[in-house]
């Protein structure tokens, strides 16, 4: 049973989130956890945060499980690119350039190992390199 956990509107550029991101992607939860603990980028301290809370609405959804008989891991973490705030900065000679503020939105999805996932992850990883 997986649990979704979803973060709009981060003020940091997606790019800069996605190389956070891709350090979890598929590890267990207390790996991960930790990997987001120590990391210091920017947007380690929201990831974590998110992770927490789906790890919480994983409890919810499953109140007779206990969370460490579950072996929790990271099934899916998508960054999107959210709204963009244009601004102008003074430039020379009169002109003026444009300033691009963007954000993002994340979505984290948590599920439980259940059967042979971790073939599935396994060969999910081999694929990306």
């Amino acid at each position: 049973m997986e649990a979704i956990a979803k973060l709009n509107n981060v003020p940091t550029s997606p790019r800069k989130m996605r190389l956070v991101a891709d350090l979890v992607r598929g590890k267990k939860v207390g790996q991960a956890l930790s990997i987001l603990k120590f990391t210091p980028n920017h947007g380690a301290i929201r990831l974590e945060k998110l992770l927490l809370s789906a790890i919480a609405n994983w409890q919810a959804k499953n109140p007779d499980e206990k969370l460490e008989d579950a072996e929790l891991y990271v099934k899916t973490i998508a960054v999107d690119s959210g709204r963009m705030l244009k601004r102008l900065r003074p430039a020379p000679q009169g002109r003026a350039h444009r300033i691009r503020k963007r954000s993002n939105h994340v979505t984290l999805i948590v599920d439980s190992y259940e059967g042979d996932v971790t073939a599935d992850i396994v060969e999910s990883n081999e694929n990306e390199d």
